[in-house]
């Protein structure tokens, strides 16, 4: 059965991709602005209904009411593509995010076009400091627009019960810009696993941690607290994977 709901998601998702893209890609490189954003909701929109009513995950919210009314920096946990797409919907409505991604990426015919006209924060990973200047940059410029940042601190999808460092990027926008962190925890690598095609049908929890403010902390210890709740928060999501853990406390 989760051969068939995955297989029959695929191909919504594929057949919704060719009929929405041109759209999206317009809408961002002739209208600009923000339709290009509501191109893109309504790609994302279909995508998310084949996620919940084909493959059968569906999200449970908490700590909602810890995510601020004004723009802020979201950092996440990172193990699937589920939350690329999730996270979106539970920031303020009529709010708008965007993601620090590859430079690369905005080359590709089209896709990248329209990321570019979307407003996505671009770096350039080699570029070592200055890669952070070009986050904060890009950053400010669109906080002070009204957008959502969303920056995943481990730098790429991580398996359930692991974690890897967590990168300064979010941290050192907070600091420097001065605005709210909110940290965000979730399991949806239980149900999607990374570059896998099977998904097993399910309830992804993701747990909105309290927001606190950056002005006047340093970048280690934004990114200390900003690790601590989040994989305290998984532990608490996902006891079977930290079970080890959970004995060495004992």
């Amino acid at each position: 059965m989760i051969a068939i709901r995955s297989t029959v998601f695929m191909a919504w998702a594929l057949l919704w991709s060719v009929l929405t893209a041109p759209l999206v890609v317009g809408a961002a490189l002739l209208l600009r602005g923000r339709w290009g954003y509501h191109a893109g909701k309504l790609w994302r929109l279909g995508i998310q209904f084949g996620v919940e009513n084909m493959l059968g995950i569906r999200p449970k919210v908490i700590g909602l009411e810890n995510m601020p009314k004004e723009p802020c920096v979201i950092l996440s946990k990172h193990q699937s593509a589920w939350e690329t797409m999730t996270i979106q919907d539970y920031v303020p409505k009529g709010a708008y995010c965007v993601f620090v991604l590859k430079k690369e990426l905005l080359r590709i015919p089209l896709m990248g076009w329209g990321l570019a006209a979307m407003k996505m924060i671009s770096i350039d990973r080699a570029a070592g400091k200055n890669a952070l200047d070009q986050v904060v940059a890009q950053g400010r410029e669109r906080l002070q627009q009204g957008y959502y940042v969303i920056i995943f601190p481990e730098g790429t999808r991580v398996a359930p019960g692991q974690k890897k460092r967590y990168k300064p990027g979010g941290a050192y926008l907070a600091t420097h810009v001065g605005c709210k962190v909110v940290p965000i925890a979730h399991n949806a690598g239980e149900l999607w696993p990374r570059q896998a095609f099977l998904k097993k049908p399910g309830t992804v929890t993701i747990s909105i941690g309290p927001a606190f403010d950056a002005t006047g902390m340093s970048e280690a210890e934004v990114n200390q607290r900003t690790e601590e709740w989040i994989e305290g928060e998984m532990q608490r999501i996902s006891p079977h994977r930290y079970s080890d853990v959970q004995h060495d406390a004992s």
